[in-house]
């Protein structure tokens, strides 16, 4: 239950907040919010069950309530709050923004912290390796520096012990090279935090600072990361925090990309070669019997692996004209096995590789274990031993990844549950190869066994996770059901969308599947751009956008995407308005999300179709098979509802602020002469309409 104590903190920090934010107007939405999530977490509605998911619309407030709402309870209880995001910018306006003014003015005593992923932090040593006139062992360059790169370097070494850099590569003044940046970053193989040499790494000094903090601001993908590992092991345990999971609409497709695996058949045979004499090499280092037998161990392992995926090439090659009829005229370069059935060829292939793997695995573990044992007990020098650590930790997880393929592979799938998505490709490159890849298409049940059920409370929120008005579609996608003690809020935007906005869909005589489309919306647009001074046009493809910007460049100056920097766009359109010129966006469904323009910095958005998403990749294709097999309709079930969402996404660019006024063009007639035209629009705010 939420103590009476508890509510006197969250109702004083939300007065002191009020009083020291200017113009600030308590809202109902919010303090309601605020309410709904402290009770929730505090256990009001389910003692074990406490977990709550909120649709709040723009203006509402989310980010300050569901901070009153979990943190003074989380420190009442010792428990952290882990505030999950899907982009780098709300977790910059968090830890920059929103937090510190959190702590400064809310009379709560806490502390924050930003955790990333180990590989965003560069190693000290390796960094430090750089600058040395000596070739220094077990550190070599990605690529061959340039003489920028080796200033650059100089710099950060410089920047890193003067303390004026705190070493992630998020924090440096300048974009670094991927291939600079790869020869200096933190792995968990080469950083070994118990040895002297590698105690005030960067990304060691950030993991105190998270042991230290209340808060954390992490990333989906870093959440997932650590609970495929079972909870714990890079974050808090799950049973000690209360999860915050915010743009919580990205969930269930980054779970599934991270659940996902590929392995690349030439690729796999040129690395497994290269193994067993890192393993030879350990056991000559270490000059003992308890090395000997793993190191050989080693050898015989991938010998059958090599010797297996020789015979998967030579099987992919001998019915690469089944799999691929149209290879040599340049498409069609991708198989998917229906209903995630392979022949029985692979799967045995699978059966072997998965187990022998597995084996491989933890033999290279043993030679890794025992050197880093010779390390600690001076037998061995940690300048010879530092390169073989790092080269075995490399093919360890080569091997752990590829082992998950193969397991995917090699699995027969329940009848109960979908099947796993299995799909093979070309890649074209200096040479021909093959990869192999496998997908989840429905991963509600790993967030229900790894998250829902593990932790002590969690609160998922987003503008946009209902679809046709209902939490239904992203309770299947996330795991959660309508009887298993979660709660479910749809909050509505403060904003009086009838009088600030109109939806308008004009006459069209071409529905966009027709050729004539594209000849229509550019006979159409000039009209409709004149309108305003600051518009932005939405397209479905890179394709139409840039042959109606190349039709109409006479007549108008457009920042199209692509041509610029998504962010160089956005400066240069600002510009113009600031200078109350006329400035006109095209750009295609990433601009759709996440772009912040209020007030005269849009006026006038224009979306050319109704955001449909084709299911084009293996992924989305097994999907809609699966749908099928089971009686469904994957249009209805599967697309409508996405394009429901992404058209609440869409049309939520316009209005930002309370005070912004603008007009909505929706320039795709099937939304009055489709069935489920209806059903899209009444899941829209409720604008005022013009349908002419």
């Amino acid at each position: 239950m939420l103590s009476d104590k508890i509510k006197t903190v969250i109702r004083g920090a939300y007065k002191a907040i009020g009083d020291n934010l200017d113009n600030f107007h308590p809202r109902k939405q919010q303090g309601f919010l605020i309410a709904e999530i402290a009770k929730t977490l505090a256990g009001e509605y389910d003692k074990t069950r406490k977990i709550i998911t909120i649709e709040a619309g723009t203006g509402t407030g989310k980010s300050l309530a569901y901070c009153l709402g979990a943190i003074p309870l989380a420190l009442s209880r010792e428990k952290k709050v882990c505030i999950s995001t899907a982009t780098v910018a709300l977790q910059e306006q968090l830890v920059d923004k929103d937090l510190p003014f959190l702590k400064q003015y809310s009379g709560l005593d806490f502390n924050f912290s930003l955790v990333k992923g180990r590989q965003r932090y560069v190693c000290a040593q390796k960094l430090a390796a750089t600058q040395s006139d000596e070739p220094q062992a077990g550190f070599t360059f990605a690529e061959k520096p340039q003489e920028s790169d080796l200033a650059m370097l100089k710099a950060m070494h410089s920047a890193l012990k003067e303390g004026s850099w705190q070493g992630d590569i998020d924090s440096w003044k300048d974009t670094v090279p991927r291939n600079l940046w790869q020869s200096i970053q933190s792995d968990k193989h080469s950083c070994l935090r118990h040895l002297a040499e590698h105690t005030h790494c960067p990304f060691h000094k950030a993991r105190d600072a998270m042991d230290e903090a209340d808060v954390l601001v992490i990333n989906h993908s870093l959440l997932l990361a650590d609970l495929e590992l079972g909870g714990g092991k890079i974050l808090p345990a799950p049973e000690d925090c209360f999860y915050i999971i915010d743009e919580g609409h990205h969930l269930p497709k980054v779970t599934r990309d991270h659940s996902s695996g590929n392995v690349s058949v030439k690729g796999s045979i040129d690395w497994l070669s290269k193994v067993a004499p890192c393993g030879d090499k350990i056991a000559k280092l270490i000059k003992s019997q308890s090395a000997v037998s793993p190191s050989v161990n080693l050898a015989d392992l991938c010998q059958e692996l090599l010797a297996d995926m020789q015979k998967l090439l030579t099987f992919i090659e001998n019915n690469k004209q089944s799999y691929f009829p149209n290879a040599h005229k340049g498409d069609e370069l991708t198989y998917r096995f229906e209903h995630g059935l392979v022949p029985k060829t692979i799967k045995n292939y699978a059966t072997d590789l998965a187990e022998v793997s597995k084996k491989a695995i933890n033999h290279i573990n043993k030679l890794y274990n025992l050197l880093m044992e010779h390390v600690k007990e001076g037998e061995v020098q940690l300048y010879l031993a530092e390169p073989l650590l790092s080269e075995s930790g490399f093919y360890a997880q080569r091997l752990e990844s590829f082992q998950h393929l193969w397991h995917m592979y090699a699995k027969t799938d329940s009848e109960k549950g979908a099947p796993l998505a299995r799909w093979l490709s070309v890649v074209e490159g200096k040479r021909q190869d093959y990869l192999v890849s496998a997908s989840p298409i429905e991963v509600g049940f790993m967030l229900e066994d790894n998250l829902w059920s593990q932790c002590e409370g969690a609160v998922i929120c987003s503008a946009t996770l209902r679809a046709l008005n209902s939490f239904d579609h992203f309770r299947r996608e996330a795991g959660l059901s309508t009887n298993d003690g979660s709660q479910y809020q749809a909050v509505n935007s403060p904003f009086d969308y009838t009088n600030n906005a109109r939806l308008t869909v004009p006459e069209m005589r071409n529905e966009p599947s027709s050729d004539a489309f594209t000849d229509e919306l550019i006979e159409k647009l000039p009209s409709l751009l004149k309108q305003d001074k600051a518009t932005l046009v939405l397209f479905s493809s890179y394709w139409q956008m840039e042959q109606v910007a190349f039709a109409l460049k006479h007549d108008f100056n457009m920042l199209v995407q692509g041509k610029l920097s998504r962010q160089a766009i956005l400066e240069k359109h600002k510009a113009l308005c600031d200078k109350d010129k006329s400035s006109i966006v095209f750009g295609t469904q990433s601009f759709s999300e996440g772009l912040d323009l209020p007030g005269k910095y849009l006026t006038h958005l224009i979306i050319t179709k109704l955001p449909f998403a084709v299911p084009t990749s293996p992924v989305e294709e097994a999907h809609a098979e699966y749908v099928t097999a089971k009686g469904g309709n994957p249009f209805m079930s599967i697309t409508v509802p996405e394009t429901s969402k992404k058209l609440v996404q869409a049309t939520g660019r316009l209005l930002r602020n309370e005070t912004d006024t603008g007009v909505i063009t929706l320039m795709d007639k099937r939304v009055k002469t489709k069935r489920y035209g209806k059903d899209l629009i009444n899941s829209l705010p409720p604008y005022q309409r013009d349908f002419r």
